[in-house]
């Protein structure tokens, strides 16, 4: 894998370009930033400068320490939601491969019923019942995405179930967990790699468009979709705080689709053999 990201420029400049980012947001405390909630107001909506490089909202506080640190926000509510739809969307899927039969249509309809829902319906319903959070809003796109997994891990892992050496392991007494997890999963690996990272991409925008409307990360938590909402007031005197958190957004959500597209690229033998 490793070799495959030194030939591949474009993986390996995605692969910069998210890592970049991650690490900014990770070790923010340590990047010798200003306080994202410290509020200077006789510095409010300034410019760019020496002391401020990207300028300072209408509050007073630092434009680009709230902006490391809104990449915290948005990340870890964007990670826990895949990992989330992963986790259940993923086994429900390989769970109805496997066995097939009445319980393979229960659950395919059920996310059926889920897919008729536009995305941000969904999620906006989903947080009207457990109240506005970044928390909630984790859980309402894990919700939206869970059919993804499902329907995607599906296919291939029915495909799969009738290979050999899953029926081999059948015939040796292999436990269906061993056999889902041990057997299919690994399979499904490349798959699972590049629909997350897709994922990611998408549902850091879906989650800056919750924090925008406000059923997000609530204030003064720093949040790229709240920087937004709150700098959009002020384009005309300070456009700088909604301006640098509108391309955050971008480059965050930029990174992981050219990730997503370049290790499908890369995983996938088909293309691999056309290129």
């Amino acid at each position: 894998m490793i070799e495959q990201i030194r030939n591949n420029k474009l993986l390996s400049f995605a692969v910069i370009v998210v890592a970049l980012q991650v690490l900014g947001a990770i070790f923010a405390p340590l990047l010798g930033l200003q306080d994202p909630y410290a509020q200077v107001i006789v510095q409010r909506m300034k410019g760019p400068n020496l002391l401020n490089f990207l300028g300072t909202d209408q509050l007073g506080r630092d434009v680009l320490s709230r902006i490391v640190y809104g990449y915290r926000a948005s990340l870890l509510t964007c990670v826990t939601a895949v990992v989330l739809a992963l986790v259940v969307g993923g086994t429900l899927g390989m769970l109805a491969a496997y066995y097939r039969g009445w319980f393979d249509r229960i659950i395919m309809r059920f996310m059926d019923v889920l897919f008729a829902f536009p995305i941000m319906l969904l999620a906006i319903a989903v947080i009207a019942i457990l109240g506005p959070s970044a928390w909630s809003a984790a859980i309402a796109i894990a919700i939206v995405y869970a059919p993804i997994f499902a329907r995607l891990l599906r296919g291939p892992a029915l495909v799969i179930c009738e290979s050999e050496y899953v029926n081999g392991a059948k015939a040796i007494g292999a436990s269906d967990f061993r056999i889902i997890f041990l057997h299919l999963l690994p399979n499904l690996s490349s798959v699972v790699l590049v629909q997350t990272s897709l994922l990611l991409s998408a549902a850091i925008l879906v989650e800056a468009s919750l924090s925008f409307l406000g059923l997000g990360s609530q204030p003064p938590i720093p949040s790229l979709g709240l920087m937004l909402s709150e700098g959009r007031n002020f384009l005309l005197l300070a456009p700088w705080p909604a301006v640098f958190a509108g391309f955050a957004i971008l480059f965050l959500s930029f990174g992981f689709n050219l990730l997503g597209d370049a290790l499908r690229d890369t995983l996938d033998p088909r293309l691999r053999k056309a290129s």
